[in-house]
């Protein structure tokens, strides 16, 4: 193998996983633009390296490339009391080693059309799968209940309530409540705000705690799927 061949297939496997990555980048999911863009050169790196070792099998290091994802995508899936997240994220992790597998094995069309069918996958599919998420015989989404409790200074009390407000008011999401409560130290506020979700997709809690969590004024922030 010359130098070309190797820039070559790299750069393909690079390719590939930067336009897996852009997607889950821009829906903000836990491996974005980068991870997966590794993630696909890594698996080639791999590739290219079993093509080295002359009379070797290299679909033996391939196969390995398999099962080291594996590891790897189990370590996005978290799980909080009955809901389970990061599957489709652990799930387009293993398909862009996939994708970085080919391109190492000098298959660069096979490896673009691959992550442009992972993209079309998660773009496509995603309000397919909201439709599909609905009681069995009822027709009604699935509508799951959230609270989010934070513990902020009195004084800032006003901008996180905004905050909470602006986050957790969206198209998959229905705010129904957001209460305070003195606490009885520091000059502290106890916030609560109430939501129900469509499915058990919690993302806008996750995000809304993210961004709250950024602020200096907040002591302490959760969220629980309530009952």
């Amino acid at each position: 193998m010359n130098a070309l061949t190797f820039a070559a297939c790299l750069g393909e496997a690079l390719l590939a996983g930067a336009l897996i990555g852009i997607e889950h980048q821009w829906r903000q999911r836990m491996a974005g633009l980068r991870t997966h863009t590794l993630v696909a050169a890594g698996a080639a790196l791999f590739v290219l390296l079993s093509g080295s070792f002359g009379a070797g099998d290299p679909s033996r290091v391939a196969a390995q490339v398999v099962s080291g994802v594996g590891f790897l995508g189990a370590g996005v899936i978290m799980r909080d009391g009955l809901n389970v997240t990061g599957i489709n994220t652990a799930a387009t992790l293993w398909c862009s080693a996939a994708a970085g597998s080919l391109a190492g094995a000098g298959l660069p069309g096979y490896a673009l059309a691959g992550a442009a069918a992972v993209v079309a996958v998660n773009t496509g599919l995603r309000s397919v799968a909201r439709r599909l998420d609905r009681r069995p015989g009822s027709g009604d989404e699935v509508a799951v209940p959230y609270a989010v409790e934070a513990v902020v200074a009195a004084h800032d009390e006003a901008h996180v309530r905004a905050l909470l407000v602006k986050f957790l008011s969206g198209s998959s999401s229905r705010l129904h409540a957001v209460a305070s409560t003195a606490v009885p130290e520091d000059g502290q506020v106890r916030l609560r705000a109430e939501i129900t979700a469509e499915g058990p997709d919690s993302t806008p809690v996750e995000t809304a705690l993210a961004r709250i969590s950024m602020e200096p004024a907040v002591a302490f922030a959760w969220w629980r799927q309530a009952s």
